[in-house]
Order: C-alpha cells, then sequence, then structure tokens
C-alpha cells in the first residue's frame, strides 16, 4: 500500500492553481473537467514529477468551513511539506507576499514554519534533520 493522492480543501480552484503552482512551485499534474467550473486538478512536486498527487478539492461540502475554521482557530496546518531550508523558503515565500502565522522555528529534531494558503488553509513546512529511513517491506 502507498499514498498517491491527498488532498487539501480550497475556497477557489484557480486562486489555488496560481498560488499551488506560481507561488509554491508545484506542477499541475491533472486537470480534469467535472462540470460547473469544478476540475479533478492535482498538483505534484518537481522533484516526483510522477506523484504523490494533491487535490485542490473544492471545499463545498458543509462540513468543510467548520472544519477549517476550527483547525485555523487552533492554528494547526491541514498539510505539511517537506523543504531542503525553512529560513531559505521563509525568506522566498516573504518575498510573494506569503503569511506566515509562525515564523520558523528550531524545536530540536526539526525546524517548521506555518504559512496562509490564500485559499482557506494553514500549511507548515518542515526540515527534519535527522529524517528516520523507511522501514522495510
Amino acid at each position: 500500500m502507498r499514498i498517491d493522492l491527498t488532498s487539501v480543501f480550497v475556497d477557489d480552484q484557480e486562486k489555488a492553481r496560481r498560488f499551488y503552482t506560481e507561488v509554491l512551485g508545484f506542477r499541475v499534474f491533472r486537470d480534469v473537467p467535472m462540470g460547473d467550473g469544478v476540475s479533478w486538478l492535482t498538483v505534484v512536486s518537481p522533484d516526483s514529477p510522477s506523484g504523490p498527487e494533491l487535490l485542490l478539492e473544492p471545499a463545498g461540502h458543509p462540513a468543510v468551513k467548520p472544519y477549517r475554521d476550527a483547525l485555523n482557530a487552533d492554528g494547526i496546518p491541514l498539510a505539511q511539506f517537506s523543504v531542503d531550508d525553512v529560513a531559505a523558503e521563509h525568506e522566498r515565500l516573504l518575498g510573494h507576499g506569503v503569511r506566515f502565522t509562525q515564523e520558523p522555528v528550531d524545536i530540536g529534531p526539526a525546524v517548521f514554519a506555518v504559512f496562509d494558503d490564500t485559499c482557506g488553509n494553514l500549511i507548515q513546512i518542515i526540515r527534519e534533520k535527522s529524517r528516520p529511513a523507511a522501514p522495510d517491506g
């Protein structure tokens, strides 16, 4: 079993497409029209062009708003992305006007920061100082 796809809820898919590609640097992997202006829209890291995919899922379901509101109120990120250098990525994203809710912090085994993706979510970037090896299997 493996993780091929996960999702984040977004308020506006086109706004999310621009943010996740032009600001974060992901690439569109799938864009399949589903009707009513909605697409099966996924992005991937340029470092892993065949996936895993991140689905930019429309946030229309009634359960999404209270869920995201509660996470945002508590400062809990909806997703986490690994980076090689949190400080450098923080500076790069600040240059794009990204608003951080948590400046970079060193917690010992990792360094992380949290930003607002402009689409309704808090996203954490992290660098683990010593990432455990994948288990054999």
